[in-house]
């Protein structure tokens, strides 16, 4: 494992913020915070930036691309991503052309990860017939798979249209679009991404990341079968670093609780009992503590599964927007110098 190429990135859903007052902000409000938290995240050297995609009143993103062409403009050198970009119910065509455009207006800064989303409001929204859910995806996926070759494009579409020798516009300065596809942990995804030559974000948001350690292995294990690039695999899990371990647990349980508690009350889940809460934050996929504490389970997590990319969904639920750039600030300034300094302690160990 080479420690300097590890990078660290932030996620964030486009949670709605308080402010200062405890007064919820607007949906334009929210969205500028997110462009500031960016710039600051860019100042502090943090490698990604990436923003979600939804459509439900606890959001503010439901335009990634957009956002993320605003945050281009004011930002010099973080990666600019989606996390992710719902393309079972968008058009490939038109996600390919709008991180393009991202990507020119960056200077080549732009990342999209793909996928299915957690949630299905885009489905009746954009027009898409849910009973459709798994077909859409894989044809979406194979047909951007082509797209980002950049070459001229002859498609033949079931659920997509259909393309005769058309190059699509514009193209990346480099080209190529670097693309991701976002995963929950199913077998059938991960092959999906290692035959389509995307790279893997896993979303790792419950239980104790240990238990994925085998869809990785079976990604290279698939990408060696098929020929195809067998590369870094990150993952993205919530967070909160605050001064010390108490506050931390606080902030989380003020506020990625009742979050989880909603979405969970619309899917069949459990309330989390504070006991569960808290074994989630001692061992399982919850990020929450002081500087030195998340840096040594961000370290732990890095060594144990052998990821080079690690990015930290900050701001879950309402917290205010002093607490969201706390973490960001104590996230770049101390936790990440700290996780690079264990992992390379770790290695001399060895």
């Amino acid at each position: 494992m080479n420690v300097d190429k590890i990078q660290f990135g932030l996620d964030t859903f486009g949670d709605i913020p308080r402010d200062t007052n405890g007064h919820t902000l607007s949906e334009a409000e929210a969205l500028r915070q997110v462009v500031r938290e960016a710039e600051l995240a860019d100042q502090l050297g943090i490698d990604i930036f990436a923003v979600g995609e939804h459509h439900r009143e606890e959001y503010a993103i439901s335009a990634p691309e957009v956002v993320l062409a605003g945050i281009a403009t004011r930002t010099e050198r973080i990666k600019l991503s989606s996390a992710v970009t719902v393309l079972s119910s968008d058009d490939p065509v038109r996600v390919f052309q709008r991180f393009s455009t991202v990507d020119a207006l960056s200077n080549g800064r732009a990342q999209v990860i793909i996928g299915r989303g957690s949630f299905t409001e885009s489905f009746p929204l954009f027009g898409y017939d849910l009973t459709d859910y798994d077909e859409l995806f894989e044809e979406k996926a194979a047909m951007f798979s082509e797209i980002i070759k950049e070459q001229p494009l002859s498609w033949q579409g079931n659920k997509t249209q259909t393309i005769n020798n058309l190059q699509i516009y514009p193209r990346t300065e480099s080209g190529h679009l670097d693309t991701w596809e976002g995963i929950g942990g199913s077998p059938e995804s991960i092959i999906r991404a290692a035959r389509y030559g995307f790279k893997v974000m896993i979303a790792i948001i419950g239980g104790n990341p240990e238990r994925f350690k085998p869809y990785m292995e079976l990604y290279h294990r698939a990408a060696a079968q098929l020929n195809m690039p067998e590369y870094p695999i990150g993952i993205h899990s919530h967070g909160v670093i605050a001064e010390d371990d108490a506050k931390a647990f606080n902030i989380a349980w003020n506020n990625i609780k009742p979050s989880f508690d909603k979405i969970g009350e619309q899917r069949g889940w459990a309330p989390f009992s504070h006991e569960r809460f808290a074994g989630e934050v001692q061992d399982g996929s919850m990020y929450v503590g002081s500087p030195e504490t998340v840096a040594r389970r961000i370290a732990n997590t890095i060594l144990t599964l052998g990821i080079e990319r690690f990015d930290l969904v900050y701001g879950a639920g309402t917290q205010s927007a002093e607490e969201r750039l706390q973490t960001i600030e104590l996230y770049g300034k101390v936790v990440i110098p700290r996780v690079r300094e264990l992992l390379k302690e770790a290695q001399n160990e060895h």
